[in-house]
């Protein structure tokens, strides 16, 4: 101890963040930025689009979304990660150059400054711009909104620095995979010009009432951004298409897969994780992603057991095309409802593989509240069985998925979409076709559309759905679409269990409840719906009574308490 004194008790702590000790040099900024990698989404059931329109869940509390009944005091409005950037940036504005390169851990602060602001848009609309360190008396604690065309202005102008200050993904070394890169960064952006362009375009200015008392509800609002947006969106999406190295992971050649590419992929670990013997080092489909790590950093949450009862909707079965490429109601391949298995017959591997885990459907189901099928469907998105010894319940270590190769392909089809009004066969192939592809499906033309009575925006929406299901995106696509309240305020249903004319596993000739159904169990009853096959009754898990959406919805409420440590924060309209 005496002979290393100078060396080991002069030494600044090491465990604390000190400038005596961080941004001094290069190690100490990436260190400074683990932290930021807190600020992503990661595994969380609140990410899976649960009672949604998608969703037939029956364990909701009641205070959520899906059903209008949002409670302020559960919303969080935090500026924890954005302080966390701002002292980055700002200790890099004294940080002396020729100590080595900082531009990555600077363009990952901008990035990660970005995406926080981002998160408040969604959640609030415009919300107060601080992009320095406060202390406790600085003045902007307590000043008004920014308008959410500032805060937009804001977001990408952070992310125009980050993709200037990030290396790309083939120059992220192996032992940092999963550290941001010039490509996620961009598709961040694409998403985000995506976002607010068609916000702008469906929802328009009724929600601004954000800070409308101090002047500052529209402004920077400038109705030549919805077009200059889905441009930049499509660059975006076209540099990482066309240079981002990326590919969907699609092994449905392997035999061994057996067409279930779209099941592996959310639960792929190391070589036992599939048939195939493919580990993530294999996976070249995710940009923005959450990483996980059996021995470092596993799930913590139990992720087989709890997907399993996250059962889809009729409206979600309903929605994948056949093997044709039609829609369900347009395709003579749709073969109905009278035996359980025959509506997934000749249809998208993407709902068999995200609902049985395989290219086969349940072939016996019963229909009885409280068991295994509440909706008479099963989930299989993210659980983790089936082959070799499985993860047990909390030790599941998958990536989680914020952006991935298959989204930026639905950005770039919806925005050319939205920027001309229409899309070529060409750009379908470059897109939303290779999705289909791997499906199992037939392309998606313009001459299908024409041919069948398609519209084309309407179909490269289903595609994004169908692809995205339980990703965290729905909710999102609601508001941005303009469609919420009619997409939330319908029932949530199941199966169709028929009528005496139209018999099923579930009702009989005369139209009696079968031993495979027990209509008591079910406190909603049942409801005639349009269906692929005309207006049949189906099972109602959750009721259209237990609905109330409003437009106010689109933005949440902040927070009385907020409210209160600032008063010239304004309340959202219609709370």
């Amino acid at each position: 101890m005496i002979s290393c004194q100078n060396d080991f008790v002069d030494l600044d702590p090491p465990g604390q963040y000190t400038d005596a000790v961080y941004f001094k040099k290069p190690a100490d900024f990436k260190a400074y930025t683990l932290n930021l990698y807190g600020i992503l989404q990661g595994w969380s059931f609140g990410n899976m689009d649960n009672n949604s329109d998608l969703s037939a869940n029956t364990n909701s509390n009641g205070y959520d979304l899906g059903h209008g009944t949002i409670l302020s005091s559960g919303i969080n409005w935090s500026y924890n990660g954005i302080r966390s950037c701002n002292i980055l940036l700002e200790k890099a504005t004294g940080y002396n150059n020729s100590n080595g390169d900082i531009s990555q851990y600077v363009g990952e602060a901008y990035f990660f400054r970005a995406y926080s602001y981002y998160g408040l848009l969604k959640t609030f609309g415009g919300v107060p711009l601080v992009t320095k360190v406060l202390s406790t008396d600085s003045p902007e604690l307590y000043g008004p909104r920014n308008s959410r065309y500032e805060v937009v202005d804001q977001i990408l102008s952070d992310l125009d620095k980050a993709i200037a200050n990030l290396p790309t993904e083939q120059n992220i070394s192996g032992s940092d995979k999963g550290r941001i890169s010039k490509w996620a960064a961009m598709a961040l952006k694409a998403e985000i010009e995506l976002y607010e362009a068609t916000w702008e375009r469906y929802v328009g200015q009724s929600t601004d009432g954000d800070g409308i008392a101090e002047g500052a509800g529209s402004a920077g609002y400038d109705a030549a951004n919805v077009n200059k947006y889905l441009a930049d969106a499509v660059e975006m999406c076209n540099n990482i298409m066309g240079q981002g190295g990326y590919e969907l992971w699609n092994k449905n050649a392997d035999s061994k897969m057996a067409n279930s590419s779209s099941w592996y992929l959310f639960n792929l670990e190391d070589a036992g994780s599939n048939p195939g013997g493919y580990d993530k080092s294999t996976n070249k489909e995710f940009i923005l992603y959450r990483t996980y790590d059996y021995t470092l950093k596993q799930s913590g949450i139990n992720i087989t057991w709890t997907s399993g009862q996250l059962f889809p909707s009729r409206k979600f079965v309903d929605m994948p095309v056949c093997k044709d490429g039609l829609p369900a109601d347009k395709s003579p391949l749709f073969q109905g409802y009278h035996a359980v298995a025959d509506e997934f017959k000749d249809r998208d591997l993407r709902l068999l593989n995200y609902l049985y885990a395989s290219t086969t459907a349940t072939s016996s189901v019963s229909l009885s509240f409280g068991s295994l099928g509440y909706s008479g469907y099963d989930n299989a998105k993210y659980k983790v069985y089936g082959f070799g010894t499985r993860r047990k319940d909390n030790t599941e270590s998958a990536n989680w998925p914020i952006i991935r190769l298959a989204q930026v392909y639905l950005m770039y089809a919806e925005a050319v979409y939205e920027l001309n009004g229409s899309i070529t066969d060409t750009q379908l192939d470059a897109s939303i076709n290779k999705l289909r592809a791997r499906a199992g499906v037939a392309s998606l033309t313009n001459a299908l559309v024409s041919n069948n009575g398609l519209n084309m925006k309407e179909e490269i929406r289903r595609e994004r759905t169908v692809e995205l299901y339980r990703e965290g995106k729905r909710f999102d696509d609601l508001k941005r679409w303009g469609i919420l309240e009619e997409s939330l305020n319908p029932s949530r249903l199941g199966r169709v269990v028929g009528n005496a004319t139209y018999t099923t596993a579930f009702k009989d000739g005369s139209g009696n409840a079968t031993s495979s159904y027990l209509p008591n169990t079910y406190v909603y009853g049942e409801e005639v719906v349009s269906t692929p096959k005309g207006d049949l009754e189906c099972v109602v898990i959750d009721s259209y009574l237990n609905h109330s959406v409003a437009p106010k919805h689109y933005l949440f409420p902040i927070s009385q308490t907020q409210m209160q440590l600032n008063t010239k924060l304004l309340q959202n309209p219609g709370y």
